[in-house]
């Protein structure tokens, strides 16, 4: 059966509700930090886009660090709050020990600051972002320089957990984001029973070495969705990253432009909008330079008339996974809060997936018999889901331009231009600078080369906030 037609069944997991947003660097491309006033122009603008209903209130985020500073919480932070934006939290994990620390620091702070005023804003917390992908062997051939092992990353998993603890993000379930080749990689299984969810980024547009017309990108999507759902032992899916250009170079048969861009968005988005956790690639990468490729829904200037109709109105259904709604699938995964958080989750949330879902994007959602929310954590209960493929964090595309960021500085929001690719093959994470300076390749895509699920990787990685830290 063709990929495009089994994604009924990858979508048939239930989960209560479903967050729904876009991917935020803490710099603009030009390395500058945003700050809180930035980030609550660009949430109240993603909130008030054109032909959405409202529906994109949601910040996946790459560092708890504000550029240049040591360790102190992200000013998307109180910009959340005071724009009720739902926050998926990250701790950028490549970058060495000293630099996590600094990561755990400015989350203890946000703790410590903002407390209860989190209730109900934190969807999850995000050890890291295509770490796997760029401590892979794919990942030292395409030029990344760093990344981290998975008994790294799990150490990680266990201070996040030590500093939440008893605070009012206790119950926050935490993951880890990573390209889809790396999560069928059984060599990081012990990532995977650490995660409470998974997070995955796919990018149709990168596979040069399969079929990847726009066309073709429902069946990539699908494909590599299914091979993650299958190698995470029932975990949720959240789809952490995906999209396709709006312009820039063409990737194999992959054709960046506007009308391409509708039609993924239509194929892949739209059936899974409000049905499973998305974190779409991206809200703005052309600010104030355009990279090559962009990914934004809109332009260089903040705007709620986005670049080409993001409605999903006039979907047809029949692609969705409301075809397989009988699917044998129970989201009997308990709202994978799992033990780790010790969210009331009043019911395992068992609920069947029966009817209503839709196709091609991470997995479904029906409602669940109960929501596991609480404190400052709002977690749909079954997400029994299925996520996307693709690369983490912040594309470097080819040379991504780069960028400096002083301080501390956190993941770039920018995006590089250029050839080659992002953290899937370009230049992914930026490079320790020397005296507290660190060296950030711009927000860009990854080449995804494209057919074997162990040896190959299509991400956004180091995109829009994947910049290593700087370690004093």
């Amino acid at each position: 059966m063709r990929a495009s037609l089994s994604l009924a069944a990858v979508y048939a997991a239930a989960t209560a509700s479903a967050f729904q947003g876009f991917n935020y660097g803490s710099t603009f491309t030009d390395g500058k930090a945003k700050a809180q006033s930035d980030f609550e122009s660009e949430f109240k603008t993603a909130a008030s886009l054109e032909g959405t209903n409202g529906a994109f209130t949601s910040a996946r985020l790459y560092t708890m660090v504000q550029g240049g500073s040591t360790n102190d919480p992200i000013s998307a932070i109180p910009a959340a709050i005071s724009t009720k934006t739902t926050l998926l939290l990250g701790l950028w994990a490549s970058a060495g020990d000293a630099a996590f620390a600094n990561e755990l620091e400015a989350l203890k702070k946000t703790v410590s600051q903002y407390g209860s005023q989190l209730n109900g804003l934190v969807a999850g917390i995000s050890v890291g972002s295509e770490d796997l992908y760029r401590h892979s062997p794919t990942g030292i051939a395409n030029g990344e320089f760093s990344g981290a092992e998975p008994s790294t990353l799990v150490k990680y998993f266990e201070q996040v957990r030590e500093v939440i603890k008893n605070s009012p993000l206790s119950s926050a379930p935490i993951g880890h984001v990573d390209t889809w080749t790396a999560w069928v990689n059984g060599s990081n299984k012990a990532v995977i029973d650490a995660c409470d969810w998974i997070g995955m980024d796919a990018y149709p547009y990168f596979e040069d070495t399969k079929p990847n017309s726009i066309s073709d990108g429902k069946d990539r999507w699908a494909e590599a969705l299914a091979a993650t759902q299958g190698a995470v032992g029932g975990k949720p899916v959240w789809v952490t990253e995906t999209g396709w250009p709006v312009s820039g170079k063409t990737v194999g048969a992959a054709v960046p432009s506007l009308e391409n861009a509708k039609k993924f968005w239509n194929d892949v988005g739209c059936p899974m909008f409000g049905k499973t956790n998305v974190w779409w690639y991206t809200f703005q990468d052309s600010s104030p330079t355009t990279p090559n490729p962009s990914f934004g829904v809109i332009g260089s200037t903040l705007t709620t008339k986005p670049l080409y109709d993001l409605s999903c109105d006039n979907i047809s259904s029949s692609s969705s996974a409301s075809a397989s709604a009988s699917s044998t699938n129970t989201a009997s995964a308990s709202a994978s809060i799992q033990a780790s958080s010790a969210a009331s989750a009043s019911a395992t949330a068992t609920a069947t997936a029966t009817g209503g879902g839709s196709g091609s994007g991470s997995s479904q959602q029906s409602s669940a018999a109960g929501t596991a929310t609480t404190l400052s954590t709002v977690v749909p209960t079954t997400d029994g889901g299925s996520g996307g493929s693709g690369g983490g964090g912040a594309t470097a595309t080819g040379t991504a331009a780069t960028a400096t960021a002083t301080g501390g500085a956190s993941p770039s929001a920018s995006q590089s231009s250029g050839s080659g690719g992002g953290s899937g093959g370009g230049s992914g994470t930026g490079r320790p600078g020397t005296n507290g300076t660190v060296s950030v390749p711009t927000t860009g895509p990854t080449v995804v080369p494209g057919s074997s699920a162990t040896t190959t990787t299509f991400s956004v990685a180091v995109l829009a906030g994947a910049i290593v830290l700087a370690m004093l």
